[in-house]
């Protein structure tokens, strides 16, 4: 069923899948990720690799060839069920392919092995992921602007993504923020990004961890008045984020996106800022800021 469910995923976006072709990551990445197969079948060179088969036919699959590569679709199926964008599956296929290039190039020959892994570093350092050039309404904040910006109106709601480009999961998840802020962008709902990989300061300040090990990237923050109101993901006990889809209706689930975008679109109708209410006075006591509960702490000290 999950092959069945795999294939038909790879029909629906063959079109997509045939533009990403083109770009110089995803071709490079595909004939790294099929480097065994060209090199153990393709004639001229298949006749000078060693074999394990009992015709010894050197241009074929062994037993324990075909078991690496069928514990290789196990894996990978695996890892993409929780991928959410076509990237993130691309992305866990070519990954696993390379390390399954790497076993089996070194089982055949040492030096085949050291060969293509020194390929693959070469590609790691000089390749990079092709970052999201698409559409989108959104603010990128930098460490002077962000508290500014945020705190500028205070019946300004702003959802604004912790990110770093280093990270494979914040560059999965830019197309599906950018196409939240087209649909949900307005005068009252505002949608912003900060790099924190390049502005440490502003990690330490939001309290978000941009170490691997953490795995808090990445972090979206609903504000308002520069007022954290929710988070996702939420952190445990040791800093940790808690596991959390980021798919677009996880996000407009939580964040109640839908009611705080039709609230807004009052404003834009032409009726008075004064007649809506702000997000802080509506939310919940669990969903108000860390922060208040650590400035009533020393007030009580004081009363005692």
């Amino acid at each position: 069923m999950g092959l069945i469910r795999g294939l038909l995923s790879t029909l629906y976006y063959l079109p997509t899948v045939y533009k990403w072709l083109y770009r110089p990551y995803y071709l490079l990445s595909l004939l790294m990720s099929l480097a065994f197969l060209i090199v153990r079948s393709c004639p001229g060179l298949c006749e000078h690799l060693p074999s394990q088969r009992e015709d010894d036919n050197s241009c074929a699959f062994d037993w324990r060839e075909v078991e690496i590569l069928m514990f290789l679709s196990a894996i990978v199926m695996m890892k993409n069920r929780r991928a959410i964008t076509l990237e993130q599956h691309l992305g866990n296929i070519f990954l696993f392919s390379k390390v399954a290039n790497v076993v089996l190039f070194f089982r055949v020959d040492l030096r085949l092995g050291l060969l293509y892994l020194t390929l693959c570093v070469v590609f790691l350092i000089t390749c990079k992921p092709p970052i999201y050039m698409g559409p989108e309404y959104i603010k990128y904040f930098s460490d002077s602007t962000i508290d500014e910006e945020l705190q500028r109106d205070g019946r300004v709601t702003w959802i604004v993504e912790f990110y770093a480009n280093w990270s494979p999961d914040c560059q999965s998840f830019a197309p599906i923020f950018a196409e939240l802020s087209l649909k949900y962008n307005c005068l009252g709902l505002k949608f912003g990004k900060v790099d924190i990989g390049q502005y440490g300061a502003v990690a330490e300040r939001y309290k978000v961890n941009p170490s691997p090990l953490c795995k808090q990237l990445p972090s979206l923050l609903l504000l308002q008045g520069g007022r954290e109101i929710m988070r996702r993901p939420l952190l445990d006990k040791k800093g940790r984020a808690i596991g959390w889809s980021f798919s677009e209706e996880n996000i407009i689930q939580e964040f109640n996106l839908n009611e705080i975008f039709q609230r807004y679109k009052k404003l834009s109708k032409g009726e008075k800022p004064e007649e809506l209410k702000t997000l802080l006075q509506e939310a919940p006591e669990e969903e108000q800021p860390h922060e208040e509960e650590e400035e009533e702490e020393p007030e009580s000290k004081k009363d005692k």
